[in-house]
């Protein structure tokens, strides 16, 4: 291939080049680019277009779409600073605000505002080159700050090692924000231990929770601090021993016991990275089962489960899989989501990092059910190490026979591959994440038609949430009868919860669909992490309702929610004390769709803009009455006439504020309700 690019790297080229042959490849071939250089040299653009076959156009029409990207040398390291909803509600604008100032006083980091960064329950969240630190303040921001310009790189995660007792320490990424690194490091030093790195229990507000293996059972201890390791040893707490620090048997633990864990029934169990031990606690159990099975058998048992979308449209798994089984073509194409964007949910990054053979498992089964013989995850680029833990699982799995051309020795071939998003929430929409993979703008497909009939690559494709596919193991393995009669109405099976924002007991709570939503915040959650009272709760992620106390006794069920014109939506639950100003949640809500919308459709992408000019206005207290029912009218024509659930259910977090909290709207600008 010739490459007129005299003025660029040669080395840089090679890296292009080296992208030629992989499908959709341009935007895997800028992610190397910037990990090599730190970003895109404008000059690359003619070699990525005649590597690619684009015009220069589409090129730069790519770099510029997604937020990742940058053309201009950083100041320094990346900084990332959680704006989402679940980090403001524990303060993370003052965070984000500071650390603008400390830019502009020349601190020689990029700062970016990021919408989530998965970290919900422990926020205000920031992350320095990916690596993640809870609990910010305003003034822990600075000391941050120092650190990155100094290149440190932070405490690195230690292996499981060691011999003897065995000691779990959790390397899931919340975790390691809270110190686990250098709990892991001081407990390994001790001889007599077998350190095992196991995925988090999911009781964030207990982390870094330490778990040593008895006679008698698991012995948790947390939260443990680096100052705390050595009174440990001293209690002799590797049999159990008492001290103040001792939760008890873990399965005991009150928010333990009353969940029904079947999707994350090993999530903090097991060692992520062991397939031995993958193995003896059930993986590969619902594989097998499937392939003893004919494909359509596997199709009825997870329709008869009565398994739907957990990505949040809710969608009947079995449906969309006969769709696709049934589409005409050789060549088929399954889908995962892990584009997991909206504020307090961390689900798919835990199960990712915790267990992530289980979706795997359940990627291959699908395969074999609708007759695909290749997969994609998509994950967001702010998860990496989620995208690590997937990378490795997908290697083990080749290197045992569980991927590849023959599966457990059948006659069923299945490849997966990790696709990086770049900074984009709107391609957690199923079509812009399918334009995203084939590399291209993450802008929104008109439909039809459906991705079943032609999705990735033209294809049918069966596009699943890391939820959905990961439950697929258990459904075989306990049969669909067993998971259906969890639940309650058309809900069936359990949902992963997730507690975030201002929660003194943030984090996964797994629990058949029914569960209330006063009994998630007040008795898993324990209330507000500051003492106050609730004000209000959204659930669903950015493009979910405000629910006011009021609406406690409201169950966790798609048509229960629908009902009350809200929705569940990925699980997300973050909660408000009274101290929020609900008018500015609302111009929140617009201004987020304003800067995630994908441009394609006048209602999202003119219709937010307006939502906040709209909203300034009101707060201003400029013809209040007026203002309201423009902005009524304006969340009507977004709802009716946007082209994807963007534009579309932005308005339900509005039009709940305006519903249960009016009082907010009447306030003089900047005032607290």
């Amino acid at each position: 291939m010739r490459v007129n690019a005299p003025t660029v790297s040669p080395h840089l080229v090679a890296i292009v080049q080296s992208y030629s042959d992989v499908p959709g490849g341009l935007i895997p071939a800028l992610h190397a680019i910037q990990r090599e250089a730190s970003f895109i040299d404008p000059a690359l653009v003619q070699v990525l277009a005649e590597t690619f076959n684009l015009s220069a156009a589409e090129v730069h029409g790519v770099i510029t779409f997604y937020k990742d990207f940058r053309t201009a040398k950083p100041a320094g390291p990346l900084l990332q600073v959680c704006r989402a909803e679940a980090c403001q509600a524990r303060g993370g604008e003052a965070v984000h605000a500071r650390a603008a100032e400390l830019v502009a006083g020349g601190a020689a980091v990029h700062l970016d505002a990021t919408y989530c960064l998965g970290n919900c329950a422990l926020g205000p969240s920031v992350a320095v080159e990916g690596r993640m630190h809870a609990r910010v303040d305003a003034t822990s921001i600075e000391s941050i700050i120092s650190s990155a310009t100094r290149h440190d790189p932070g405490p690195a995660p230690v292996e499981s090692t060691g011999t003897g007792t065995v000691v779990y320490v959790p390397r899931d990424a919340a975790a390691r924000a809270v110190g686990a690194d250098t709990v892991a490091a001081l407990i390994a030093a001790h001889p007599g231990v077998r350190l095992v790195r196991n995925g988090s229990r999911g009781m964030l507000w207990a982390e870094p929770l330490v778990e040593v293996t008895t006679p008698a059972g698991r012995v948790a201890y947390g939260p443990v601090g680096e100052a705390d390791v050595a009174g440990l040893f001293a209690a002799d707490f590797l049999t159990g021993a008492d001290h103040p620090l001792r939760l008890g048997f873990t399965e005991d633990i009150a928010w333990m016991k009353r969940q029904q864990r079947l999707t994350f029934r090993r999530v903090g169990v097991i060692d992520p990275r062991s397939t031995d031990d993958i193995e003896a606690h059930g993986g590969l159990t619902g594989l097998r089962a499937a392939l003893a099975m004919s494909s359509a058998d596997v199709i009825s048992a997870v329709t008869a489960s009565g398994l739907r979308g957990r990505g949040g449209a809710a969608f009947p798994t079995g449906i969309k899989w006969n769709t696709v089984a049934g589409a005409p073509g050789p060549t088929k194409y399954i889908v995962c989501n892990a584009d997991e964007g909206d504020s307090g949910t961390f689900a798919d990054r835990m199960l990712m990092e915790g267990d992530p053979l289980t979706l795997v498992e359940g990627m291959i089964i699908a395969g074999y059910a609708v007759g695909a013989t290749e997969g994609y995850i998509y994950i967001r680029s702010e998860y990496p190490d989620a995208i690590a833990a997937m990378a490795a699982a997908i290697r083990a799995a080749e290197d045992r026979g569980w991927l590849g051309d023959r599966v457990l020795d059948h006659d069923v071939a299945f490849r997966l591959h990790v696709r990086v998003g770049a900074g984009a929430y709107i391609c957690g929409e199923e079509t812009a994440m399918l334009e995203s993979i084939e590399g291209r703008r993450g802008v929104v497909r008109a439909k039809p038609p459906l991705p079943a009939h032609e999705g990735l690559f033209g294809k049918p494709t069966a596009v699943n949430n890391v939820i959905s596919l990961a439950t697929i193991p258990v459904i075989l393995s306990d049969g669909a009868a067993a998971y259906e009669a969890f639940g309650s109405g058309r809900s069936r099976g359990t949902t992963v919860l997730q507690l975030a924002g201002n929660i003194a007991r943030g984090g996964i709570v797994e629990t058949a669909f029914g569960v209330t939503l006063g009994e998630l915040i007040d008795d898993f959650g324990g209330g507000t992490a500051t003492g106050r009272p609730v004000k209000a709760v959204q659930v669903g992620g950015p493009l979910g309702a405000y629910l006011p106390r009021e609406q406690f006794g409201l169950p966790i069920d798609y048509e229960a929610f629908a009902a009350a014109n809200a929705l569940v939506g990925h699980g997300g639950v973050v909660v408000f004390d009274d101290t929020v100003n609900m008018a500015a949640q609302s111009r929140f809500a617009m201004e987020f769709c304003a800067h995630e919308s994908c441009g394609k459709c006048t209602p999202c992408r003119i219709g937010a803009v307006r939502g906040v000019e709209v909203i300034d206005k009101i707060m201003a207290g400029r013809d209040r009455s007026k203002n309201i029912d423009l902005l009524i009218d304006l969340c009507d024509v977004m709802a009716d006439g946007s082209l994807c659930a963007m534009g579309g259910l932005t308005p339900m977090p509005v039009r709940s504020a305006l519903t249960y909290f009016p009082e907010s709207f009447d306030a003089p600008e900047g005032a607290l309700q």
